[in-house]
């Protein structure tokens, strides 16, 4: 278990952790010449009759302008100690760091009056009625209270009797299923350790020699882990819910912040918008609004954001236009946040909003989805979505998101999102699931279903105004039904109503049942006399008027043959007049992915040195490949379109 400390500044925070350890937190020699605490400290106290178990304690400033760093603190503790001192009361950031405290959701925790020897016994009951009221409406108004003095001892041994009961019923959160994650508060060399980075393991579980991911970062920063201590003792392990060190291999003390994370590599992730639920507090003066500008905290990290609110919780259970764009103090809503740079977030990740100039706390809740979009974040299939973010259990949420996506689900995303390693076991039965490398989809059953009928319908509405043609290709027929599809989850799609005979394919084309560019048996035979010559051509094949006059046919009878063999999918026309044979073809994309491996783009300068082309007919297959989905145009560029399968395999029949 970690308790943290919480409370203004000189109300004992330091001394009572040095009371219950025996461990002084304060290690600058600033700390010491001052009197307070500036960064984070930390103590460790062994729970009585438990062995192995051990209270990680984190000692948090209490100065107004260290809020900050109290924050990085506070995000991953279990248990807090809320501090007032007996002569002093309630003070401004004792309001402050509740406030924190209680938009994180820490509710578990305890009221500690500090410093009784002080003062007399009705000072200190007064002091304990001031704190008992500032937290009525609270997470911690059942809290229980002890007045303590950590000068005398008074007080200290029952207080730790109760951190004791307490971690003996703190459940641990290292589970197998969830990856590793630790929220990096400090980092430094030791001789002969080499890199240490230190933080709380916020789930997940890791050994020595694991390898970490580091995010955010501008590139893959990997690291081995080396060594471990866990609750300031030497392990071989560590699991979620505990204060960890970690030294490092891979890495320099100058290539980490506080605030990165070091996860494992399967969820790891980074972004610049997320989707949150947040509460403003009720003590702030105004309300939320769309385009504020705040400090996000989430983990040790502070970045600053503008705020988009989504919707709002309304008494009423509706939110009109006029009042979308702002949460009252006091009430809950759903927010984007978007980040001025990247962050690593997972959601159920604890946030805490403050003000621009970093004066005060003003809102918290929890992260929902890391993947914020940028388009359409409050169209109702969006916050359909995020309405599943908000079930209890893994199972209700993937069936939630299932539920809301049309279009299907980015499954490895979703999985790194939830910070799982293996979700697979959550999938439901009747969901259809499509893989290519290291990503995945999903779409429910009803979902796909319904785009069935599209595609249906589609071909049918194609069938009828162009009835000489033999169908659609994959890549326009996506366009016409499902434009916003991952590419793997559409092939399987197509590839179902192919199997259960709700479609047909035709080479590269497909069709409803039955309907086919038929071509005459003079139109067949011609065409099987002409396709040799095509491909002995090679990259070069002959143009129409030569075929005709070589095969000594008239030329409008050989473009008509040839031209129903490109609409049956058999021949490729690139231009007017000039065919390809599938095999040529098929040689043609072999070569333009091979010059795409090197940046992911094809020239047609490339292209033509690569097959041996004149530069025109160089253009002309490349911008033929941008026309059937291979590739894509942007700007003077050709892209490869990764996820497209065109020519990559023979084609079915």
């Amino acid at each position: 278990m970690i308790v943290g400390t919480a409370g203004h500044i000189d109300h004992g925070k330091t001394t009572l952790v040095r009371a219950l350890t025996g461990v002084d937190t304060d290690r600058l020699p600033e700390e010491k010449r001052r009197g307070i605490s500036i960064e984070l400290g930390y103590a460790y106290l062994d729970v009585d009759g438990e062995p192995g178990e051990r209270i990680g304690f984190v000692d948090v400033p209490g100065h107004e302008r260290l809020v900050a760093t109290m924050l990085s603190g506070a995000t991953g503790i279990d248990f807090a100690l809320l501090l007032v001192a007996a002569d002093d009361g309630v003070m401004p950031q004792t309001r402050e760091h509740l406030a924190v405290l209680s938009l994180l959701g820490r509710g578990r925790g305890a009221l500690v009056v500090t410093k009784a020897d002080r003062v007399g016994a009705e000072r200190a009951d007064e002091v304990s009625r001031d704190v008992r009221a500032l937290v009525a409406a609270t997470p911690f108004a059942d809290a229980p209270l002890a007045v303590v003095s950590a000068a005398t001892g008074a007080g200290v041994p029952a207080l730790r009797n109760m951190l004791f009961d307490t971690a003996r019923a703190t459940t641990a959160t290292g589970d197998d299923a969830s990856g590793f994650r630790l929220a990096i508060d400090r980092v430094f060399s030791l001789a002969g350790a080499g890199t240490v980075v230190t933080g709380t393991a916020h789930a997940g579980r890791v050994v020595v020699g694991d390898e970490l991911r580091l995010v955010p970062a501008n590139d893959d920063r990997r690291v081995r882990v080396r060594s471990i201590h866990a609750q300031n003792a030497v392990a071989t392990s560590a699991r979620g819910g505990q204060r960890v060190a970690l030294g490092i291999v891979g890495l320099d003390k100058d290539e980490i912040t506080r605030g990165t994370w070091l996860v494992a590599p399967a969820v790891a992730l980074q972004g610049a918008r997320v989707d949150a639920r947040v509460t403003v507090w009720r003590g702030e003066a105004r309300a939320l609004r769309s385009g504020t500008i705040v400090h996000v905290h989430i983990g040790a990290s502070d970045t600053l954001a503008s705020v988009a609110v989504l919707d709002r919780d309304a008494p009423s259970g509706d939110c009109d236009a006029a009042t979308a764009q702002a949460i009252e103090p006091g009430r809950s809503g759903r927010v984007q946040l978007v980040l001025h740079q990247p962050v690593a977030a997972w959601r159920a990740d604890p946030v805490v909003l403050r003000d621009a100039s970093a004066t005060r706390t003003i809102a918290g809740g929890v992260v929902l989805d890391p993947f914020a979009p940028t388009r359409y974040r409050r169209a109702p299939a969006r916050l359909a979505v995020l309405d599943a973010a908000e079930q209890d259990s893994i199972e209700a949420r993937l069936a939630g998101v299932l539920d809301a996506s049309p279009d299907g689900v980015d499954f490895a995303a979703w999985q790194r999102a939830e910070g799982l390693l293996d979700a697979d076991g959550r999938v439901p039965a009747v969901t259809l699931a499509a893989r290519r490398g290291d990503t995945s989809a999903l779409l429910s059953a009803v979902h796909a279903a319904g785009v069935r009928t599209l595609i249906v319908d589609a071909l049918a509405s194609w069938h009828e105004s162009h009835p000489d043609e033999p169908g659609l290709d994959a890549a326009r027929l996506r366009r016409l039904v499902a434009p916003r599809m991952q590419d793997a989850l559409w092939r399987a799609l197509l590839a179902l109503a192919v199997d259960t005979e709700a479609i047909e394919q035709h080479g590269s084309h497909f069709a409803l049942p039955g309907h086919t560019a038929r071509l005459s048996a003079a139109e067949r035979g011609l065409v099987e006399k002409l396709v040799p010559r095509l491909v002995e051509g090679g990259f070069d094949p002959p143009w129409v008027r030569t075929l005709a006059a070589d095969a000594r046919h008239p030329e409008a009878l050989v473009r008509a043959a040839l031209l129903g063999a490109a609409r049956r999918g058999e021949l490729h026309q690139v231009v007017k007049d000039l065919y390809y044979p599938a095999p040529t073809m098929a040689r043609a994309a072999s070569i333009a992915r091979e010059i795409a491996a090197r940046d992911g783009t094809v020239s047609a300068a490339a292209f033509r040195d690569a097959s041996g082309l004149g530069r025109k007919r160089a253009i002309q297959i490349v911008e033929y490949f941008d026309r059937v989905g291979l590739l894509r145009r942007v700007g003077d560029a050709h892209r490869l379109r990764a996820e497209c399968d065109l020519f990559a395999a023979p084609a079915r029949s």
